[in-house]
This record gives structure tokens, C-alpha cells and sequence, in this order.
């Protein structure tokens, strides 16, 4: 039976991964002691002990912690960003074409950003058709729940006294500088960022990463075959969907709050198309996404302790 170790368990992304992972019978969870949480020597025991480490850690701790695992077997899966560009890490979106086999024989995979997920997975399939120029000006924005900026920030929005101004939602990132930029880039089959508009909004969970476009700079493209291309690329996924949109008119950024799957919407007219992708930033774009990693590299069932 695998044994597997959250190295950063108390922290957000921790949590979820340990939720996913404490009814299983076909693992075993390792504990340390937590008044030695931090000490290295106790972690690298752990980490020797087990079949696959997760770090859900600070990135400069998680390049920290992969130094300490450097001569180890344990396999990793890297919560942080401090590995999703790095060589020798293996990116894990596992519905990019190929990619799937790649994360079953790696041995550090480098868990996916939740912005960047969305971006990815509407992204990949376009330039991969030809349809979106590699050298494009792109721009993307996004709406996103309070738990994804860590446990300060949760406490900021759910302190009893917080400033009113957290009710609206609030752009950040106002540099166009956002760390989610270079895996966006590699993995999404861009030369040159794009702009980033990130919104944090007053709900824990949920996502919608939207890619406006104008068709005239599309190559032969419409709004059916956009939409084709996504169902194309996508077909026999089951943690990512094209769906139609809602008879409403109106899309919701937290209706995949506490599931692990992705849904691609595609809306526009003659002239301009938006593609959105909406999932839940703690599920598919974080916690849900190292549990079917995890799956993958050790051989069980990809779906296993999902949220579907």
C-alpha cells in the first residue's frame, strides 16, 4: 500500500489534498509530529518513508523542501510555483494531449496554478490548431474566490471587522506581473504573455477564467468551429467538459465550488467569441488536481477521491 506525505499539511491547499485523501483504504497517510513540522531532518524522514510527497508550501520552502528530497526516491508533486517551468519537472494538466503519460512515469510533477489552469485549457487547444497565432496578443481575465490567496487572506475576508471594500470585487495585480504568467505562456503555446486581469471576489470558492478574442484575427475561424475545436481536443475527458451556455444569459464564477472537473463555455457573435473555463480554484485548480496526479504516478484509478 503507498504511503504518501503532505509536507505543508496545515495549509490551505494541505487541507484539501487530506480531505481527498483520509477515508482511502488504498493509501497510507504518514503524520508527523507536529512539533517538528518544520524541522528538516524529521521532514526528509518522512518524505525517505513515502511513495509520493506533496509540497504545499511557500515556493522558496518547496525549493527548499526539493533539495532535501534530492537523493530520495520518493516522487513529488510540487503545489507551489516554484517548479512549473523548471526543467525536469513534468507540468500536470494531464487532458494536454500526451500529457497524461508523461505524469505516470515522472518522478517531480509540477501541479498546475489555478488562473493558469483555466487559461491553459482554453488556450492550448486553440494554438495547437493554428487557429490562435503563437505570437498573439492575448488578454485574459479572471474572477476568483477568497481561499486562493492562502490563509491570510481568508482570515481577512472572514474577520467579523473586515473593511467594506471587501464585499466588491477587486482587481489585484495591477503590475501585469502576475506569477501564474510563465506556465500560462509555456503550456498555453504563447511567445509573449498576455495581459492578466485578475478579480478576487467576496465567495471561498469557485473560478471563471475568461479569453475574449476578436474572430478577425483568428486564423479561419468562427464561433462553431472555436467550439469545436474545444470538443475535439477534449473528447473522452471526464474532468474536462464543453458545455452549452445557461438558458439564464447570466455565468456564475463559483457554481463548481468543491468539484474537481473543468466546464468550457464559448459565447459571442460574428465578429467576437469568449471562451470561459470555470472550476473550483481549491478542486481542479489545485487540491483535485494533485489527487489525480497523484493517481496517475502510482498507477490507481485516475479518478479516485475526486469530487465529481
Amino acid at each position: 500500500m503507498p504511503n504518501i506525505y503532505i509536507d505543508g499539511q496545515a495549509g490551505t491547499t494541505g487541507l484539501q489534498i487530506y480531505d481527498r485523501l483520509r477515508s482511502r483504504k488504498d493509501l497510507t497517510l504518514l503524520t508527523i509530529d507536529p512539533d517538528r513540522r518544520k524541522d528538516p531532518e524529521a521532514r526528509r524522514e518522512m518524505m525517505a518513508r513515502a511513495d509520493v510527497t506533496f509540497f504545499c508550501l511557500p515556493d522558496d520552502a518547496a525549493r527548499e523542501a526539493a533539495a532535501l528530497a534530492q537523493d530520495l526516491d520518493t516522487r513529488i508533486i510540487d503545489a507551489s510555483t516554484a517548479h512549473r517551468v523548471s526543467p525536469g519537472w513534468v507540468y500536470g494538466l494531464p487532458e494536454l494531449h500526451g500529457r497524461r503519460q508523461e505524469i505516470q512515469r515522472a518522478r517531480r510533477v509540477a501541479n498546475p496554478g489555478c488562473y493558469a489552469t483555466g487559461a491553459i485549457a482554453l488556450l492550448r487547444p486553440l494554438t495547437d490548431a493554428g487557429l490562435l497565432r503563437k505570437d498573439a496578443s492575448v488578454t485574459l481575465h479572471a474572477l476568483s474566490g477568497y481561499t486562493g490567496g492562502g490563509s491570510k487572506t481568508i482570515a481577512q475576508y472572514e474577520a467579523p471587522d473586515r473593511d467594506p471594500e471587501l464585499e466588491s470585487p477587486r482587481h489585484y495585480a495591477l503590475g501585469l506581473a502576475h506569477k501564474h504568467l510563465p506556465e500560462m505562456m509555456k503550456e498555453g503555446g504563447l511567445e509573449k504573455p498576455p495581459i492578466f486581469c485578475p478579480i478576487i471576489c467576496d465567495f471561498p470558492q469557485g473560478m471563471a477564467v475568461c479569453l475574449p478574442l476578436h474572430l478577425d484575427l483568428l486564423e479561419n475561424a468562427d464561433l462553431e468551429r472555436i467550439r469545436q475545436c474545444y470538443a475535439d481536443y477534449y473528447r473522452g475527458q471526464r474532468l474536462i467538459s464543453v458545455k452549452d451556455l445557461p438558458p439564464s444569459g447570466f455565468l456564475g464564477a463559483n457554481n463548481k465550488a468543491g468539484k474537481d472537473d473543468l466546464e468550457i463555455f464559448v459565447a459571442g457573435n460574428q465578429r467576437q467569441v469568449l471562451a470561459v473555463a470555470r472550476l473550483d480554484n481549491l478542486g481542479k485548480g489545485a487540491a483535485g488536481a494533485a489527487v489525480q496526479n497523484m493517481n496517475l504516478m502510482l498507477g490507481l484509478e485516475e479518478y479516485t477521491g475526486l469530487n465529481l
